[in-house]
């Protein structure tokens, strides 16, 4: 059976408003920063805390403003020139500033023709979609309550997997190290946050860009499909429009 994927996102938006409330980085004012040559003939024109700023939007699969507030300050003030930067490896920038993070992606073709990629599309496990579903479900409820930073339990996740389980199922201790490994999984993705209990996580706010309600309905559509369940989706209390339109791409490491 294909496994639902993460699709690249192919919108995204200007930081006019930010810029006007953020000051510009300004380089030469600081000595480090005269010369951005950083190593034995390097020739690159980009100064240091730019250039930092690009590599961990190679590197990660996000940047966030809680998580890394260096380079979000930065992206948010050289903003075009990291993402011509990021244009030259046939990559594109989205910047989410409701949900304060920022990603690279596939750039999409102006004449139909396809570009190189730097990026992969992922499929998910049956088990990474419920616990996927159930963290944007969680995410959303408890921000409508006014929780700023939302939290879940190991065995929350687990039981989630196990009510999703089908009849027929019989092999609970390898359905029980799937679930186990779905929700290390989006931890290593950066979707769940360590905190100092082992077992007990922080959910990113790239949850909601991650999964808009069309995307969430899909998820669904697939989900009931795989496990042959009668059972229908949550709402957001009654009000679909209210996500963010855009998805992340799924290459790069979390920290």
């Amino acid at each position: 059976m294909t496994h639902p994927m993460v699709d690249e996102p192919d919108t995204y938006e200007t930081l006019d408003e930010d810029l006007e409330d953020l000051p510009a980085t300004n380089v030469e004012d600081d000595a480090e920063a005269l010369s951005p040559a950083m190593f034995e003939g390097d020739t690159a024109t980009l100064f240091h805390d730019q250039r930092r700023c690009l590599h961990a939007l190679l590197k990660y699969r996000y940047i966030s403003a809680d998580r890394h507030p260096d380079h979000w300050a930065v992206l948010l003030a050289n903003h075009d020139v990291i993402k011509s930067r990021l244009n030259d490896l046939f990559l594109d920038l989205h910047v989410d500033r409701d949900h304060r993070v920022a990603f690279k992606r596939a750039a999409s073709p102006t004449d139909g023709e396809p570009l190189p990629s730097l990026v992969r599309s992922a499929s998910h496990t049956k088990e990474e979609t419920i616990v996927m579903i159930s963290l944007r479900q969680r995410f959303f409820a408890q921000r409508q309550e006014g929780d700023i930073a939302v939290f879940v339990d190991r065995q929350t996740l687990l039981d989630e997997v196990a009510d999703h389980r089908p009849a027929a199922a019989t092999d609970r201790a390898m359905d029980h190290k799937r679930a186990n490994n779905a929700i290390e999984g989006l931890q290593t993705a950066g979707l769940l946050l360590r905190t100092d209990d082992p077992d007990r996580f922080q959910i990113s706010p790239i949850i909601e860009v991650l999964l808009p309600i069309e995307k969430l309905r899909a998820l669904w559509t697939w989900l009931l499909t795989a496990t042959g369940s009668d059972l229908t989706p949550k709402q957001d209390d009654g009000n679909p429009d209210n996500e963010p339109e855009s998805l992340l791409d799924t290459d790069g490491d979390q920290e």
